[in-house]
């Protein structure tokens, strides 16, 4: 399955990023061939945030290892309203058991806003929350939100994106703006996250897939 947004000028993005643009330099028939210029920040559409994105001796993207990018994880359904913080309690409540060196993908509902004003008034992560995802030794946190943390409209003056900063300085990989999370919570998938390999980058731009894990039977048993 395809977790991502595909990439063009209308592609969700937090607020404050400039509008994606991809233009045609060559055509045909007038050209021997086509050839598509793309103008864009790393952390717009479905990406990933490299710890360097809030750290500035965090590694860069070409320097994360291509297993921290890939693995096994679970997909946790939370609904809450416009503006809500997510709680330890909202995490525990849902009894899902999330295991050292997971990838934990939080499903909200807010793909479906995306690409309208109501995207950017969405739920986010507490700081409580982000730690309790460090404890739990995860790997790699996604949403399918612009952000974990508090939507920009509701900031106070100073605001410090704990929930990037708990996680991205415990080396936990922060992916945003992921899609097609219905009816994926509460079972085990394999998760690729196809980000590209940019130098020096502080994220890139990701194709987010997951497949169902299936536990094998043997004939005899």
């Amino acid at each position: 399955m395809d977790l991502s947004h595909p990439l063009g000028p209308d592609m969700p993005r937090a607020l404050g990023f400039p509008q994606p643009a991809f233009r045609r330099i060559k055509s045909l028939p007038n050209d021997p061939l086509n050839v598509t210029e793309m103008q864009m920040v790393v952390h717009v559409g479905t990406h990933v945030d490299a710890p360097r994105h809030f750290l500035s001796d965090g590694p860069a993207f070409h320097e994360i290892p291509l297993e921290r990018l890939s693995g096994a994880g679970v997909v946790l359904r939370i609904k809450k309203e416009p503006g809500e913080m997510i709680f330890v309690s909202d995490l525990e409540a849902l009894a899902i058991e999330i295991c050292p060196g997971d990838i934990v993908v939080l499903d909200t509902g807010w793909a479906k806003f995306a690409q309208t004003p109501d995207y950017h008034d969405h739920p986010y992560l507490s700081p409580v929350a982000a730690q309790w995802l460090v404890d739990h030794k995860i790997k790699l946190l996604a949403c399918d939100l612009p952000t974990p943390d508090m939507p920009v409209g509701r900031r106070p003056p100073g605001y410090n994106w704990p929930a990037h900063h708990i996680l991205l300085s415990n080396g936990i990989l922060v992916a945003e703006n992921i899609t097609g999370l219905t009816q994926l919570a509460g079972t085990r998938f394999e998760f690729v996250f196809s980000a590209l390999n940019i130098e020096n980058s502080d994220g890139a731009p990701a194709r987010v897939l997951a497949r169902k894990i299936v536990t094998s039977v043997r004939d005899d048993e």
